[in-house]
């Protein structure tokens, strides 16, 4: 049990409340604020506990991070998954979902187990509550698997496929022609060639031709056909255009990426300089177009003459006469990395956030159609306003995954991160790393933004090196590119979360964008009142998007909207994270694996929602996002629970809400900055 908090009566024999009068004076409220120190009521501090570290590793005992055991070979991982699917415990998907043997189509070569009663046997005791599908008045897809079988109820209606059905999921035929790299990109190759940029899928697309000279090309996985003779090429017949621009800055290609070549700046592509001469001298061809792929691509190709490759441009639509998207003074959840996930959006938005945005999906991986990184992609029903974001290195390459996104995905904008400060992103060319690249960033969005009618955004930070500040120098241009809204990260990729955010670094780039530009701030928002600073002091800020702070305390939003600092008490908090539990088990599922994944990515966000330090504790308010919470008691042995920073006592929470956990269980967290970590220079 957690200790409770000590009274502040004198003749109380707690150690916490004793007085001593050697004792050294304790800082004021203020001294402990510009310490960065969060400033909690002597009543409720604590001496910080003294935590033994585990004997064993892998043990979730001890306190402190729990830390993982060895690692195993693939090879053993394998022979392990292939010993599983053979026993009891791995019940036929089909049996287990109609309780009857002879639903199996495979029958006795089935490679999964058929004997429910051994399986029912082994299988873990239910959970606590109700099963999240039955409370909808539908069956569970996951039947006897369910770990809350006890309340399953007969003849409930099958599980509805529309209404509260997930969107944005991979099928099974675009996927195939993902690993094939037989799914075309015409608008993206046009655009890529127009701009004067290696293609980096001629090659591969030229030896599939080669081999099959007679083949018709699926388009996007539909059945309409085209003949590749059909498709011509947007610019003059001039060999000069067709050679390889040498790569000046001498960058590494990204591996399994599509290669791609920036223009050089003192160089304009031959298509643009015909384009001007045409439209002085007043020629334009009389022949008739197609208004068919061709057209859709902003392109007019000349069918009186098959052997020719000229082909006129069709006059862009200007960015005002897209689909805009006001952002001004709406609730903008940030992508977040891992616990950004879909029940988190979802709750989110019952708690007040008006716009979403996907996690952060590479643009290499859903070229390749991986499946798992096109689950950043899926949106719920409730996500009325929902973006996704993307990030890549080159401009072919983001540029067709913008077209693949919006020809197979709902969504209401794109984002494009650039960035992102983790190592393996950068190293790779993307993210923040192209802070120090403009041209691949104007290459990037001019590809991108021509592709798809939906807004286009950007996420940038100040630098990529602390005391370099670029994004002013990209504001200023960056919508004449094509980008509907630019959202400004107040930190350096090399700061990290070191030091507070620039605000008025932001601020000097929102004054510098055009009229028609949403500039939208980013950093250190924890409160109704830093969001209500940061809004009024600038009138160029449209609004400001909420990251660290509403991992910490999702009901922020709430904070916003109703304009009070919400001392919300730890019953609260636990229905929150209720909330949280119910629409895990509907995304992952109410199977054991189901239950697993929803209680990894709780713990994940407990490792967050640990430093929130409740209103009524503290001398200062509100909060701030760099404060280091002293150790302290609760007002209930709940709230103290809550406060703790041990893993352990992040596993008994989830055990409150998920049971037990499975022997051997491990967790460490994925994520360990905090506000107040030692800057990380990359």
């Amino acid at each position: 049990m957690a200790a409770t908090a000590p009274t502040t009566d004198p003749t109380d024999s707690s150690p916490t409340v004793t007085a001593d009068a050697s004792a050294p004076q304790r800082p004021t409220p203020e001294e402990l604020v510009a310490r960065a120190v969060a400033p909690v009521k002597p009543a409720f501090l604590r001496p910080p506990p003294v935590r033994e570290v585990p004997k064993e590793e892998g043990k979730a005992g001890g306190g402190g991070a729990v830390v993982t055991g060895e690692k195993k070979s693939k090879r053993q991982l394998k022979r392990e998954r292939q010993q599983e699917k053979k026993s009891t415990s791995h019940l036929c998907i089909e049996v287990g979902k109609s309780g009857k043997v002879e639903s199996c189509k495979y029958g006795t070569s089935c490679r999964f187990s058929h004997d429910i009663d051994a399986y029912l046997a082994q299988k873990p005791a239910d959970l606590e509550g109700t099963c999240p599908f039955s409370t909808l008045g539908q069956s569970c897809p996951y039947g006897l698997a369910c770990r809350f079988l006890g309340t399953h109820k007969d003849n409930l209606a099958p599980l509805k496929t529309e209404g509260n059905h997930e969107r944005n999921s991979l099928s099974k035929d675009i996927q195939k022609l993902l690993w094939k790299n037989k799914y075309k990109f015409p608008k993206a190759s046009a655009q890529i060639k127009l701009l004067g940029l290696k293609d980096g899928n001629k090659n591969k697309e030229k030896a599939a031709n080669d081999d099959n000279p007679d083949e018709t090309c699926e388009l996007n996985g539909n059945d309409k056909t085209e003949s590749l003779s059909n498709i011509h090429v947007n610019i003059e017949s001039d060999p000069t255009l067709c050679k390889e621009i040498d790569n000046s800055e001498g960058e590494p290609l990204v591996v399994h990426s599509a290669n791609c070549v920036e223009p050089r700046p003192s160089k304009k592509s031959k298509v643009e300089v015909d384009e001007i001469q045409n439209h002085g001298t007043g020629i334009h061809d009389n022949g008739t177009e197609s208004e068919d792929l061709n057209l859709s691509n902003g392109l007019k190709v000349s069918s009186n003459n098959q052997s020719s490759c000229r082909v006129d441009l069709v006059t862009t639509p200007h960015l005002r006469e897209k689909k805009i998207i006001d952002f001004r003074e709406k609730l903008y959840l940030a992508p977040l990395t891992t616990v950004g996930n879909l029940p988190f959006r979802r709750l989110c938005k019952t708690l007040g956030a008006d716009i979403t945005c996907g996690e952060m999906a590479m643009c290499t991986n859903l070229l390749q159609g991986q499946a798992s990184e096109w689950a950043l992609l899926r949106r719920h029903p409730s996500e009325d306003l929902f973006g996704v974001q993307i990030c890549g290195p080159y401009p072919d390459t983001v540029a067709r995954t913008v077209e693949l996104v919006d020809n197979e995905c709902s969504v209401d904008f794109i984002d494009i991160n650039m960035g992102c400060p983790i190592d393996i992103v950068v190293n790779k060319g993307a993210g923040s790393s192209l802070l120090t690249k403009p041209m691949r960033i104007k290459s990037i969005v001019q590809a991108a933004s021509t592709v798809t009618e939906k807004p286009l955004t950007v996420k940038v930070r100040t630098a990529f090196f602390e005391g370099r500040n670029r994004a002013d120098s990209i504001v200023s241009d960056i919508y004449d590119w094509g980008a509907s809204a630019i959202t400004i990260h107040g930190r350096s990729r090399q700061q990290r979360y070191s030091k507070l955010a620039d605000w008025d670094y932001i601020y000097q780039c929102a004054k510098k964008a055009p009229d028609y530009l949403h500039v939208i701030g980013n950093g250190d928002v924890f409160s109704f009142t830093d969001w209500n600073k940061h809004v009024s002091d600038c009138s160029k800020i449209s609004t400001c998007m909420i990251a660290r702070g509403a991992l910490i305390k999702p009901w922020l939003f709430t904070e916003i909207k109703e304009q009070r600092h919400w001392d919300i008490t730890s019953g609260e908090r636990l229905n929150i994270l209720k909330d949280f539990v119910h629409f895990g088990l509907e995304h992952w599922g109410s199977d054991s694996k189901g239950v697993e994944t929803t209680r990894h990515f709780l713990l994940e966000w407990l490792s967050y929602t640990c430093r929130y330090i409740p209103v009524g504790l503290l001398d200062v308010i509100p909060q701030r996002l760099n404060w280091r919470p002293p150790s302290y008691y609760g007002r209930d042995d709940l709230e103290t629970l809550m406060a703790s920073d041990s893993a352990a006592d992040w596993i008994r929470i989830s055990e409150m809400l998920l049971g037990k956990v499975p022997e051997g269980f491990t967790f460490a967290p994925k994520h360990k900055s905090n506000a107040y970590d030692r800057a990380e220079n990359g």
